[in-house]
């Protein structure tokens, strides 16, 4: 399995599928099926039945998961790929583009 360069709260664009050029913050990582959950992009709708916890029922708005490989790290609003260093003896993510620790 490969290593996964995104984390949680890092901001990212949707770079490939029908989501394409939309931006959010990654609310959460699935480590074992290589996918993300972005807030704001990828909404899809279910259906519910009635229930305690939502007497109404009706169509309700949730946010699906992506592939890590449809997402990039924005940073100061450009993509960026993200490589791994050891500063210090400490291994520290930095961006390939400007060569500043993340």
């Amino acid at each position: 399995m490969a290593k996964l360069k995104l984390k949680t709260d890092d901001n990212v664009r949707v770079i490939a599928g029908d989501q394409k050029g939309k931006e959010g913050k990654i609310t959460r990582v699935f480590i074992d099926k290589n996918r993300a959950i972005v807030e704001g992009v990828n909404l899809v709708s279910k259906h519910t039945k009635p229930s305690a916890q939502s007497p109404q029922g009706g169509i309700v708005k949730k946010e699906a998961s992506l592939n890590i490989s449809n997402l990039a790290l924005l940073e100061d609003g450009n993509v960026t790929k993200v490589g791994y260093r050891l500063e210090e003896g400490k291994k520290v993510r930095f961006s390939k583009k400007t060569d500043k620790a993340i």
